[in-house]
């Protein structure tokens, strides 16, 4: 298993985004190399056993990138976890806090079946807020959710602690201390 080191170095650092403090790593330099992009999208995968879930949720924007990739590779229905006021049908959404404010986020009420078996993926973990609310709003439906995916960790923010304590077993493919 490869350290992913050559696909760290083409995270960039943002300094002060969005607001004085924050060191934003941004993942769309990755996304601009189409071979490290592929690499970040078989190594996500192999993290996981495809058996292990019936479908994969990305939450809005980075994570649909993800997980519309992975949800092609592996021939999985995909969940949009969306912004409020960006879905067409009825929808269930969940507020929470960030850390820098807060948000919301939405998803269809009819897109899962209670007892499926949903992989949750997003670009970054920082607080975990986003992503435990994803969890929330998905085990509200009535889908398990055990496993969730990362193409980096912030892990002195906690956010996989939250999601641990959450009874979710987060992986990342490399991780940023001291941000």
């Amino acid at each position: 298993m490869t350290d992913n080191d050559d696909l760290r170095a083409l995270v960039r650092t943002i300094p002060d985004y969005p607001k004085p403090g924050i060191q934003f790593r941004d993942v769309s330099t990755l996304l601009l190399d189409g071979p490290a992009f592929r690499k970040t999208i078989d190594r996500m995968i192999a993290l996981v056993d495809p058996a292990s879930f019936d479908l994969i949720a990305g939450i809005e924007a980075r994570g649909f990138i993800v997980s519309a990739a992975m949800s092609y590779a592996l021939e999985k229905g995909k969940i949009m976890l969306r912004k409020p006021g960006k879905l067409p049908g009825k929808s269930v959404s969940i507020d929470y806090a960030l850390e820098y404010g807060s948000d919301k986020i939405e998803m269809h009420v009819d897109a899962i079946q209670p007892g499926q078996r949903v992989l949750l993926v997003d670009d970054l973990i920082a607080t975990g807020g986003t992503a435990l609310a994803g969890v929330q709003l998905l085990r509200g439906q009535g889908a398990i959710v055990e496993q969730a995916l990362f193409i980096v960790d912030l892990p002195d923010l906690g956010g996989v602690q939250k999601l641990a304590t959450a009874g979710v077993t987060p992986k990342a493919l490399m991780a940023f201390a001291g941000d």
